[in-house]
């Protein structure tokens, strides 16, 4: 089992070069064999790129989201109380980013690396990332 951020998984879903080779592969080997994690929250910061204008899709947003979550192997998990409260805990340094803090909270609580191309997230010692 793996989580993916959320720009990894737009890039995984839309099929784009920006996604590492790394990333695909774990991608692809976790598809056939365990589940591919995706924050819910996921959904409200793709809503907001859409909304700000900084991402367009090719179909509105609840019919794409519905199209991820129709692939096999692939969930959305609620960001449940456990995580929300474990977000503002994290332990270390990390960044005031709600988005990222739910996203490194989920793969904490499942214990289970975290897809990203943020450097951020990759420093940040107490969440194991692929890229």
């Amino acid at each position: 089992m793996i989580v993916i951020d959320t720009h990894a998984l737009i890039w995984w879903v839309n099929g784009s070069n920006s996604l590492s080779r790394k990333a695909h592969s774990a991608i692809k080997e976790h598809l056939s064999k365990s589940e591919v994690i995706i924050s819910s929250i996921s959904a409200w910061e793709i809503s907001m790129l859409i909304e700000k204008g900084r991402l367009a899709l090719n179909m509105d947003i609840e019919n794409w989201l519905n199209e991820v979550s129709a692939i096999e192997g692939v969930r959305f998990m609620p960001v449940d109380n456990e995580i929300g409260i474990k977000s503002t805990t994290l332990p270390g340094i990390f960044h005031k980013d709600p988005a990222d803090r739910m996203i490194v909270a989920t793969a904490r609580k499942l214990a289970v690396p975290l897809v990203t191309a943020d450097d951020k997230i990759i420093a940040y010692e107490h969440v194991t990332t692929i890229w």
